[in-house]
């Protein structure tokens, strides 16, 4: 009985700890995720402003780019997760992968994976990667890693046959509700954007198309940054819900733990008292 319930203290003590260590890991990814929306407005200004020389660029060339694609190897970015304890969040992003490469049926592909975790899970389930880096872990390291993808497409783009980009992610939560992002980023589409005449043409030192070429490249690294930032922001709100569930299962252990120790310590006292009375009437 004795060596019983010292076993149970110690497992209650390890279980104690667990939760110390379950509640730190939620603090810290509420933290992150904070941060990561924060840093959101930046991003989104940065390519708004972007998106403002695209319009008045445009009005410098006698036609609209074209915006479609002729075939060609499809490169499809995937955002995953970089730590563990995030749930289901890196099945979802492949589902939604998976999806897209089906609903094109035998066109070929490339996928780009982001995050260490996302690879664990695509080789798990035995699916192909072209090319893979790490996910961030600090939301300053945002653009860094929008750079390292640009690179890698650019050299793709310049020595294979990738004639279209799409970036897949995970959307930011709302409510109950976190959706995927499927969004295309080449071919470049102009036509989302209004073009706009001033009244003082601008002054340019490139050739207009020249100019709106180099002005969509940087508005692609925007929306490269952004998905990483809201895909971050996501993981981490995933990683929330999932320490929640996990804080929840550790209660629900430490108070049947508990309840089990206070058991085995009135029993004890039960058969002490009970050793105690026989000894006395053994020895009347």
């Amino acid at each position: 009985m004795a060596e019983r319930l010292a076993n149970l203290e110690v497992r209650i003590g390890s279980v104690r700890q667990l939760s110390t260590v379950v509640t730190a890991m939620r603090g810290i990814a509420v933290a992150r995720s904070r941060e990561a929306r924060e840093r959101l407005d930046g991003i989104r200004a940065y390519a708004g402003s972007i998106a403002a020389a695209i319009g008045e660029a445009l009005s410098l060339l006698p036609e609209m780019p074209p915006s479609s694609t002729d075939g060609g190897r499809h490169a499809i970015v995937a955002f995953c997760a970089e730590q563990g304890f995030a749930g289901t969040f890196n099945e979802r992003v492949l589902d939604a992968v998976g999806a897209l490469v089906e609903a094109e049926g035998e066109r070929p592909h490339a996928l780009f994976l982001i995050g260490d975790r996302g690879l664990m899970v695509a080789d798990e389930r035995g699916i192909g990667i072209d090319w893979s880096t790490r996910m961030i872990s600090h939301v300053v390291e945002a653009a860094e890693l929008a750079e390292r993808i640009v690179q890698a497409l650019d050299d793709r783009l310049e020595s294979e046959d990738i004639t279209e980009v799409t970036i897949v992610h995970t959307g930011l939560s709302q409510g109950t509700r976190t959706d995927m992002v499927v969004k295309r980023l080449i071919p470049f589409d102009y036509s989302r954007f209004e073009t706009a005449r001033p009244a003082d043409p601008p002054l340019i030192t490139l050739p207009p198309q020249r100019l709106v070429e180099g002005l969509a490249q940087e508005y692609v690294f925007a929306e490269l940054c952004e998905a990483a930032i809201i895909s971050f922001a996501a993981e981490n709100e995933a990683r929330t819900r999932a320490m929640i569930a996990a804080k929840t299962n550790v209660g629900k252990t430490l108070d049947e733990l508990t309840a089990l120790s206070r058991q085995l310590r009135q029993e004890e006292i039960t058969n002490e008292v009970i050793e105690l009375a026989g000894r006395r009437g053994d020895e009347a």
